[in-house]
């Protein structure tokens, strides 16, 4: 019973240190278009461009975070993570260039 308390805390432990990392690789992605825009004109997002990509963050990572909390089994998380990044990435896509109209 101990060594299965202890393999649980270990699980807990790598959970939310990997929650940790993916919320912190979001918000880096969320400043990404802030950087470029101070080094290159090319890159010229308002106010509302910033709020819609900090919402499709939001939301791909609540998914992720209900995942987690839902299921412990690696293959569903990995499953759901890879589901929402494609999802993300055709919805960011759409709005970007319009690639489905």
């Amino acid at each position: 019973m101990s060594a299965d308390l202890h393999a649980d805390d270990f699980a807990l432990a790598t959970i939310r240190r990997w929650r940790r990392r993916l919320w912190g690789v979001a918000g880096l992605l969320l400043l990404l278009p802030f950087v470029a825009m101070q080094l290159t004109r090319e890159v010229q997002w308002s106010g509302a461009d910033f709020l819609v990509f900090g919402v499709l963050l939001a939301l791909a990572g609540a998914v992720v975070e209900v995942a987690v909390r839902v299921s412990r089994r690696r293959a569903f998380v990995l499953g759901v993570l890879c589901g929402t990044g494609l999802l993300f990435l055709l919805v960011w896509a759409e709005l970007a260039v319009g690639v489905f109209s």
